[in-house]
């Protein structure tokens, strides 16, 4: 097959289950900064609260880092509501930046990454993949000194009456204080390497967080088969 012919090749279309947890994941462009000043991180989440609103998305958690973002997020019935919400917000932000900075062009990579999450296995343990990015990167030692993460919010720290609470975050403990509690010491709790290398390997190729039988299904629920495929052509058989 000749390179033109490849390039030409039609990407697949994102797997959206109805009434389901997704980890978005969108980069700026050529993994540039898109985050500057605190002006820049408020006006983001201003318009993530607005359009979440009017399309009746659900936002669990959210992590903005200088050169990309990480979300969770819940379509409801309609499965064109992520891809709307991510259109709009990244849209405004352009513009904004486009203006201030007196430049043209995109600022974010074109195509954002999500991936279907297992709710009873993996909703908490993405969560918590989300809010601990700003200490795997170095930037700060523990995910409440990050200002820009869902975090504080989940362990009382502050309020953010926008956000949606999930089932497996009411699972936690029958009070609001437990749940905090409970939520803290996870976050803090032994994070399994190959769980976090599973949560990164599935939103980068957009496949399904969770187990074989999730993937069956979704399988029935959508009518389309999702396989965790590895990178690159099969192997010959010897």
């Amino acid at each position: 097959m000749s390179a033109a012919s490849i390039h030409r090749m039609p990407r697949m279309p994102r797997v959206i289950v109805p009434d389901h947890p997704h980890h978005i994941l969108q980069r700026g462009h050529n993994r540039g900064v898109v985050f500057v000043e605190e002006e820049d991180y408020l006006r983001y989440l201003g318009h993530l609260r607005e359009w979440k609103e009017r399309l009746q998305v659900k936002v669990y958690a959210y992590c903005l880092m200088t050169n990309h973002v990480h979300l969770i997020l819940d379509p409801g019935q309609r499965v064109d509501t992520i891809a709307l919400l991510m259109k709009r917000v990244a849209g405004r932000t352009t513009r904004y930046v486009n203006r201030l900075e007196h430049r043209s062009g995109t600022l974010w990579d074109g195509r954002y990454k999500s991936s279907p999450i297992q709710s009873e296995a993996y909703l908490l343990a993405c969560w918590r993949y989300v809010e601990l990015n700003p200490v795997r990167a170095g930037i700060v030692d523990s995910p409440e000194k990050y200002r820009w993460s869902s975090y504080s919010h989940w362990i009382g720290l502050v309020n953010e009456p926008w956000l949606d609470q999930h089932v497996c975050y009411d699972n936690l403990g029958v009070s609001k204080e437990i749940r905090r509690q409970a939520y803290k010491e996870w976050t803090q709790g032994y994070i399994p390497q190959d769980q976090l290398n599973f949560i990164r390997k599935m939103v980068q190729r957009g496949q399904l967080t969770g187990s074989a039988r999730f993937r069956e299904e979704v399988y029935r629920r959508i009518g389309r088969r999702v396989e965790c495929r590895g990178r690159g052509r099969p192997r010959k058989e010897k």
